[in-house]
């Protein structure tokens, strides 16, 4: 990836040469760039982040409980989500060249700027959304906010640390969902909020063995580098056994019937399974973690839709 002086000439270029490209090649550049956008959006993830905060709403306060409140969280949600991964690849841009050379900037369908420009435009909108909500759900979308520009340019390198912010990033989007509905102290909510915080924890240290070299080469200090791969993969597995064991709370004390255990015990087989592969094989652990990690959200759905004398 060329420094950020030689990416800026290299835009110019690129604008002085289309504007001389036939109408064709023109439209293809568009359709490439919009491509782009997407693509930094993460829109898989970022579509999942919406509804986990609809799941903690429904968790929380069933399903017709403040509507437009709950809308306006999970476009909240989306546009923070998007904005933050837009803005993550902004800063990995050369780290990305090496680890991740698909993405949308090393591969050249946007500019550094282009993307920087796009995450701001997304924050606002998440602002904008943020503040039809109560007092609670905007103060957590404050703090969201603020953490996610701080990841990316302050914690990602730190061991440890950008492992436990992204993980607290995405067990929030349940509490953010509560909260829209006035209650983000839920039992329910905060065991998932849980759950998905240490699950995501553990994800990100096995992402960050599978993208060691490239992290050595920038200069990172991520855990795996610090701490060794195993010893990286050791806390990921603790932190999943405790996730694990704190998941049987909903069913022991909230009411949460069979429905859930159904599917909440399946989704933490996967999830220890794939902490133990992580030792071999980091790249399918993370995916199965991921697979875990909805599978266990299904499980909050259930058990809220079959909860003793609960309205849905």
């Amino acid at each position: 990836m060329p420094p950020a002086g030689e990416s800026e000439s290299a835009d110019r270029g690129d604008a002085a040469a289309s504007e001389g490209a036939p109408p064709d090649a023109t439209s293809a550049a568009s359709t490439g760039t919009a491509r782009g956008l997407l693509d930094l959006t993460r829109p898989g993830n970022t579509l999942s982040a919406g509804v986990l905060t609809f799941t903690g709403s429904f968790v929380a306060a069933g399903l017709f409980a403040s509507p437009f409140r709950v809308a306006a969280a999970v476009l909240a949600t989306v546009f923070a989500t998007g904005a933050g991964n837009a803005v993550n690849d902004y800063f990995d841009r050369e780290i990305d060249a090496i680890n991740r050379p698909d993405r949308p900037i090393p591969r050249g369908a946007v500019s550094s700027r282009g993307a920087l420009a796009f995450s701001v435009a997304l924050f606002l909108g998440a602002v904008v959304c943020a503040a039809l909500l109560p007092l609670e759900a905007l103060g957590i979308a404050v703090v969201n906010l603020l953490a996610l520009v701080a990841y990316t340019e302050y914690f990602k390198g730190l061991p440890g640390v950008g492992n436990v912010v992204v993980g607290y990033l995405t067990g929030s989007t349940f509490l953010f969902g509560a909260a829209a509905v006035g209650d983000p102290l839920n039992r329910s909510v905060l065991v998932l909020f849980g759950l998905a915080a240490l699950a995501t924890f553990t994800r990100e240290v096995v992402k960050d063995v599978e993208d060691l070299a490239g992290d050595r080469e920038e200069g990172l200090r991520t855990l795996p580098i610090v701490a060794g791969e195993r010893v990286a993969l050791g806390v990921g597995l603790a932190a999943m056994v405790v996730a694990t064991a704190a998941s049987v709370l909903p069913y022991l004390e909230s009411g949460f019937g069979l429905a859930y255990l159904a599917l909440v015990v399946p989704a933490d087989l996967l999830m220890l399974a794939a902490c133990v592969r992580s030792f071999s094989d980091p790249a399918v652990a993370q995916r199965r973690l991921k697979r875990g990690m909805l599978l266990a959200t299904a499980a909050f759905i259930a058990g809220r839709v079959f909860m003793t004398g609960a309205p849905v």
